[in-house]
């Protein structure tokens, strides 16, 4: 209370820091406890695919069917697999006199053995042959809940449910949900058997080595003391085995990978059971500890710059309770003492403050995370030691300073306790507004390349454009053709188009060759399904040539790339050309300007353009997209008002899904808006705590030099001269820190930008920038009180000379 402003500056510096690392202890703590209550954990294993090629490398969380059978078979050290298919019914019904949900989620087909994997606690029917015969459905509590209310689960065990209006399927079991943190969404499994008397069965069950579908899920769990390199060994075997002749000759390879079931929470190359959320993200949550942690140290340099500037007011204090047998030790005792009851005191001011920041960051933030958490036991133990550790950082250097006057010289005034300690006061106001202007820095590149990827041309039309996916179960062009013309009718739109993904949405690759001049030429090419309106929406230009006559005839358009990639010398010389003469022969009958075909973080792609040319089996027509007329917020709810009402008279059955191009684009950039809004708030929480430590050290400047100030005064020193002699160490330190962070942010942005095929430059403005702003917050800080010492009367700090 004797010296509030100081208490005030260390007690919040310290509440920053602390909030900021308990909010980020909840993050880690609750993504790092996910799937850790399974007792095989740590010997179950997820079976996923890795395709590379020339052009690349992807992923896929499915594997080719037959590969189920080979792991049952041949592969040794393997205690159980499990065979699962995650498809979602079309619609289920708990009675035909109800109406059916539609598209229920977290329902997956599962085989027998999936509940010898996993351990769940049954309610209702027996673990034993469970999923074994077709139409054999389990259900959770909260989803027989949902289903068959008021109704105890031995009452629901017998009874029935329709998928898809055909399907019948006799519920057999009941099992508790997982009460901890899991990836294991599934709350309805249907037995796998099923799906072989059902309309999914050949696109689903067809034994085929080449077709992996990301439904089609392997779970395994090793037998104990088996390594999993022998079982990584045993599945780089079976890729070998089943290699196609083609992949090898065009430099393509397929890989099985053991994924690890506790990494699946993590792993971004593979989609986990909810395909509505995203892995969580390593970068991220390194980058918030990195964060905590710059944060707590800035909030620990305040307290020890402010005690140490401040011990040469104590130094009589010091001095007597020495002369009165206090030993060192237990004047450090009582230094952390003091420092403990801020830090708690802080702690206390932090809650209020996680509860600010979660809400803040709640964007990307899981939605479990909350300051519920803390009366998690290992939570309050973290925070109990986090607060030990703060008190001892803090605390134990001002307390050995302290404790090393000599009571002698103390009494007799010839210590001045501090005076020792400006080269390390020095350093440390340097390293936190290194700290500050490194974030500065940051986040004005960051939000300099954002917002240049935002405004880059795309090579499309993205404003005003909506498309809509229409059911994946329905395999005709005709109800969707008739949707388009409903669409059409609607006076705000004004053009629809059939096609497959949007141009940033490429369900297709595939390799092609032509004869050439100099032999065979081969290039993969991603490949856009679209009718003959499909270009002229989003304003794709045709550069020679002319679109396919027809929607189903064998022609295709291709793009500059792919011209160059396929051997030819110019535009027109690919024109009349034939691709993969001797299996699907296509023709070459025009070529479109290059554009982007998903995130600007990488180089464009070589690409074609075709019709509908598989309609005699299946219709890649499975999106309508459509062009909106300018007009006002009340114009557009009426517009998706239409569409939805004309969604709705073709299937009625299906939920509507409407997105927007431009609204698409945007989500390629997701991360980096997180790590954008992540550093504007270390960037003004560091300089916050740096600047209220420069005040803090300023005061006392000026509180030590109040008599200096009114002689000088009285000598005729203005207010700007005495402002400046009080200022200009102080911006010589922050000076220094900017020279210092200036190659340190210019090194590790360079690095960051090299993730980004296309990136901004590394302007000389955003250093200027930082190095001006960080200095001009300086600067209003220290003159706001340098200019009031400077004002004030000098006959009150004399009168007692």
């Amino acid at each position: 209370m004797k010296n509030r402003v100081f208490s005030i500056i260390n007690i919040l510096s310290l509440a920053i820091g602390l909030s900021a690392s308990m909010v980020i202890g909840m993050i880690v703590y609750y993504d790092f406890t996910f799937d850790q209550f399974h007792p095989d954990g740590d010997r179950t294993y997820r079976v996923t695919s890795k395709f590379s090629d020339p052009k690349g490398t992807s992923y896929s969380s499915g594997i080719p069917i037959p590969l189920v059978e080979d792991v049952d078979k041949n592969f040794t050290g393997i205690e159980n697999s499990a065979f699962i298919l995650t498809l979602r019914p079309y619609n289920v019904q708990f009675s035909k006199d109800e109406a059916p949900i539609k598209e229920p989620i977290f329902v997956t087909y599962a085989d027998q053995n999936y509940f010898d994997i996993f351990d769940y606690k049954w309610l209702a029917g027996s673990d034993q042959d469970q999923l074994l015969n077709p139409n054999e459905v389990v259900l959770t509590a909260s989803r027989a809940a949902q289903y068959f209310p008021n109704k105890k689960p031995a009452q629901i065990i017998g009874k029935t449910l329709i998928y898809n209006d055909s399907i019948n399927a006799s519920i057999t079991g009941i099992v508790a949900d997982f009460e901890q943190r899991t990836d294991l969404v599934f709350k309805e499994f249907i037995s796998l058997n099923t799906v072989k008397y059902s309309d999914r069965n050949g696109p689903y069950m067809a034994v085929n080595w080449r077709n992996t579908n990301s439904n089609a899920q392997l779970l395994v769990k090793l037998e104990k003391g088996t390594n999993t390199s022998t079982f990584q060994k045993q599945l780089d075997q079976a890729a070998i085995d089943h290699e196609n002749a083609d992949d090898i000759k065009y430099g393509s390879k397929r890989e099985f990978y053991a994924q690890p079931f506790l990494d699946i929470h993590f792993d971004q190359n593979y989609s986990g059971f909810d395909y509505s959320s995203t892995a969580a993200d390593k970068d991220i949550m390194l980058m918030l500890a990195v964060i905590a942690l710059f944060l707590l140290l800035l909030g620990c340099v305040n307290f020890i710059n402010i005690n140490t500037a401040k011990a040469s007011q104590r130094y009589k204090e010091i001095g007597i309770r020495k002369t009165l047998g206090s030993s060192k030790k237990q004047l450090i005792t009582q230094f952390l003492g003091e420092t403990f009851i801020l830090t708690l005191i802080a702690a206390l001011f932090s809650l209020g403050l996680s509860v600010w920041l979660i809400d803040i960051f709640s964007d990307f933030i899981a939605s479990g995370v909350n300051i519920s958490m803390l009366t998690d036991p290992y939570l309050l133990g973290l925070l109990s030691i986090l607060i030990i550790l703060v008190t001892l950082l803090a605390g134990f250097y001002p307390g050995i300073v302290l404790s090393k006057f000599k009571p002698a010289r103390v009494l007799k005034g010839e210590n001045k306790a501090g005076n020792g300690h400006n080269g390390l006061r020095k350093f440390l106001t340097v390293f936190q507004f290194t700290i500050s202007f490194i974030f500065i820095i940051a986040t004005l590149l960051v939000g300099k390349q954002i917002q240049f990827l935002l405004n880059m041309d795309m090579g499309f039309k993205t404003d005003s454009i909506v498309y809509i996916d229409t059911p994946s179960n329905v395999t005709g062009i005709e109800s969707r053709e008739l949707l388009a013309q409903k669409l059409q009718t609607i006076p705000q739109v004004a053009k629809v188009s059939l096609g497959g993904g949007t141009p940033v949405k490429v369900n297709y690759k595939t390799v092609y060759k032509v004869d050439g001049k100099e032999g065979e030429q081969v290039a993969d090419i991603d490949v856009v399904f679209g009718d003959s309106k499909f270009l002229d929406l989003y304003e794709i230009p045709l550069i020679a040539g002319r679109l396919p006559i027809n929607d189903t005839i064998k022609e295709v358009v291709i793009n500059k790339i792919a011209v160059r990639k396929l051997g030819f010398e110019t535009p027109e010389e690919a024109l009349n050309q034939i691709i993969n003469p001797e299996s699907s022969p296509f023709q070459i009958t025009g070529v479109m300007e290059d554009f982007h075909n998903g995130s600007l973080k990488y180089d464009m792609n070589a690409m074609a353009f075709t019709g509908d040319v598989y309609r005699k089996y299946f219709s890649s027509f499975q999106t309508i997209h459509m062009t909106i007329k300018g007009g006002s917020a009340n114009t557009m709810s009426t517009v998706l008002s239409n569409i939805r009402n004309r969604f709705d008279d073709v299937y009625p059955d299906s939920n509507i899904s409407i997105n927007f191009m431009d609204e698409t684009v945007e989500r390629f950039y997701n991360k980096e808006r997180s790590m954008s809004m992540l550093l504007n708030w270390a960037m003004g929480l560091s300089v916050l705590i740096s600047c209220m430590g420069l005040l803090g050290l300023v005061i006392f400047t000026t509180e030590r030099r109040v008599k200096e100030i009114g002689i000088r005064k009285i000598l005729g020193a203005s207010i700007v001269q005495i402002n400046t002699l009080l200022c200009k160490d102080f911006v010589l330190l922050i000076i220094i820190a900017f020279t210092i962070a200036t190659p340190i942010a210019y090194w590790a942005l360079n690095n960051w930008l090299q993730d980004f095929a296309n990136r901004t430059a590394l302007s000389w403005w955003v250093f200027a920038a930082s190095g001006l702003g960080g200095l001009l917050v300086a600067l209003i800080t220290l003159s706001s009180i340098a200019i009031r010492a400077a004002g004030a009367n000098p006959a009150e700090s004399l009168r007692t000379e």
